[in-house]
């Protein structure tokens, strides 16, 4: 990856349809993202039926039904997967999908899709992250309702693939104090391994922040519309705002620079201007002693620095000076 990679995560939220999907990626281009993001599974293979919904999809969709039934709604065809990666390919953007079981990463493994995407979900799911391990491709793992050891044990499964790790919090919307932010900085200290930041915060700030502190991935859900009907619209940023989360990320990743304290070259024709130098208090005759009484400092800075200071009190002025006159 070159930069921040900032992945538009349109999830569930073509809500089931092509058309609605290709619309999202064109809106995602236009906003300036790295890559997009899906998710595939067989709704069967994923909930059971007597799976119950979370208390954030009965709010955005409905106390009535279950799980299942409400997800089978958003299921994309493995066809219509192909159809959306061609698409993507034509378009020039990296199509991502999140796997959510066995028979999906079959699919995956026989696509040219680049990195795999783990849901926080499977973190502790041992048949699938060995299954995950085999392909051999990259892996971004979400770490949501992770503590620091499950992680750790994750890892132990995926040994034959590059990891980049994700701080989440698995709630939508996410709380602000919810976010813990350091511990995604924790992790990169424990692991040494690449770190981001899946967002599920209102707003792009939170995810401008994590740039700042270290992420090389961001996530961020998206959709077109938020009051579209769906689980996930809520919880998303519409195009004009993933457009200025790309634009923030970029100058924060311009900003973080090399490390190195010195001049930039933007503000090294200021330092004359900016900096003071020694010069005549008041008229000075040619043989009178420097002293706090005659000499002071001002603006510009192109002649003796301030720091001389302490070398020239007590010495003789060379030839007579008028007052503001460079020493």
């Amino acid at each position: 990856m070159s930069g921040v990679f900032v992945i538009a995560e349109i999830g569930c939220n073509h809500n089931g349809s092509k058309e609605i999907a290709k619309r999202m990626i064109d809106a995602a281009i236009e906003a300036g993202v790295s890559a997009v993001k899906f998710q595939t599974f067989k709704s069967e293979e994923l909930i059971s039926r007597y799976a119950a919904k979370a208390e954030y999809q009965k709010v955005t969709t409905g106390a009535d039904g279950n799980q299942l039934e409400m997800t089978k709604k958003l299921e994309l065809s493995y066809a219509d997967q192909v159809e959306l990666m061609g698409y993507c390919e034509q378009k020039g953007i990296k199509y991502l999908s999140a796997p959510f079981d066995l028979d999906s990463i079959d699919f995956l493994a026989n696509t040219n899709i680049e990195y795999i995407k783990i849901p926080s979900g499977e973190i502790n799911n041992p048949p699938y992250l060995r299954k995950v391990n085999k392909l051999g491709k990259p892996v971004i793992l979400s770490t949501g309702m992770s503590t620091m050891d499950e992680v750790a044990q994750a890892l132990e499964f995926l040994t034959n693939v590059k990891v980049s790790l994700l701080h989440c919090t698995t709630e939508y919307p996410c709380p602000f104090e919810s976010v813990n932010l350091k511990a995604m900085v924790a992790m990169k200290d424990k692991f040494g391994l690449p770190v981001g930041y899946s967002d599920h915060t209102p707003g792009i700030e939170v995810a401008v922040a994590a740039v700042a502190m270290g992420a090389t991935i961001i996530e961020k859900h998206f959709t077109l519309d938020r009051n579209m009907e769906g689980p996930d619209h809520k919880a998303s940023v519409e195009p004009h705002e993933m457009k200025a989360l790309v634009e923030a990320v970029r100058h924060v990743e311009v900003a973080m620079g090399n490390g190195i304290k010195k001049p930039a070259p933007a503000e090294i024709k200021n330092i004359a201007i900016a900096r003071k130098s020694i010069v005549a208090r008041r008229a000075i005759r040619k043989g009178e002693i420097f002293s706090e009484e005659n000499i002071t400092v001002k603006r510009p800075g192109t002649g003796i620095s301030p720091m001389k200071w302490d070398e020239v009190i007590g010495t003789a002025a060379m030839r007579d000076y008028g007052e503001d006159e460079l020493i």
